[in-house]
């Protein structure tokens, strides 16, 4: 016995398929940044220093003082002198009066007359500095500076941008070329 056979042929599905690639694009803007510093706020305080000179000993060692302690000098020395005249013939008198009852007579006022009379050495002659050494006085107050710097921090303003994005989704479009088709055949 012979069985019936069954053949079947199949034709594939062909399509035509059109596709467009999606497209994107994605930019990103810098941020939008300012920097401001602003200066430091300086302070300087100083106060002086005060240097003092006291040179009037100086100047007297030298001679050279003002008018009103040349009339006290000058004063001084006259009362000196006078009381010193005073007291000299104070002491004439005395030695005359002590030698006048004894016959000296002459020879007494001769005695007071060489006294105050003939070359007189001044004194032992040396080396003088003038003016003197530690006449002029120096006093110094040093002076002083205060700084003071107060530091300011930066004003940093940052945007940040968003970033610009674009999308084009892509396509596909398709046509069927040819259809799927299927025979089925029994032989026998």
């Amino acid at each position: 016995m012979r069985l019936p056979q069954i053949q079947i042929r199949t034709t594939d599905a062909k399509l035509d398929l059109q596709i467009s690639k999606p497209q994107q694009s994605i930019e990103q803007p810098r941020a939008t940044q300012t920097i401001e510093q602003p200066a430091a706020i300086l302070e300087i305080n100083t106060t002086r220093g005060k240097l003092e000179i006291d040179s009037s000993q100086a100047r007297r060692d030298l001679g050279l003082i003002g008018p009103i302690e040349a009339t006290k000098n000058a004063a001084q020395e006259g009362k000196q002198a006078a009381l010193s005249g005073a007291a000299r013939r104070a002491q004439e008198g005395r030695q005359m009066m002590i030698s006048a009852g004894k016959g000296q007579g002459r020879s007494t006022i001769q005695n007071i007359a060489k006294q105050n009379t003939g070359p007189h050495r001044p004194g032992p002659y040396n080396i003088k500095f003038v003016p003197s050494i530690g006449s002029v006085k120096i006093d110094y107050t040093p002076g002083t500076t205060d700084i003071n710097i107060e530091r300011r921090e930066p004003i940093i303003d940052v945007k940040v941008n968003k970033p610009i994005y674009e999308y084009t989704p892509g396509k596909v479009t398709g046509t069927m070329v040819q259809r799927p088709d299927v025979e089925i055949d029994v032989i026998g």
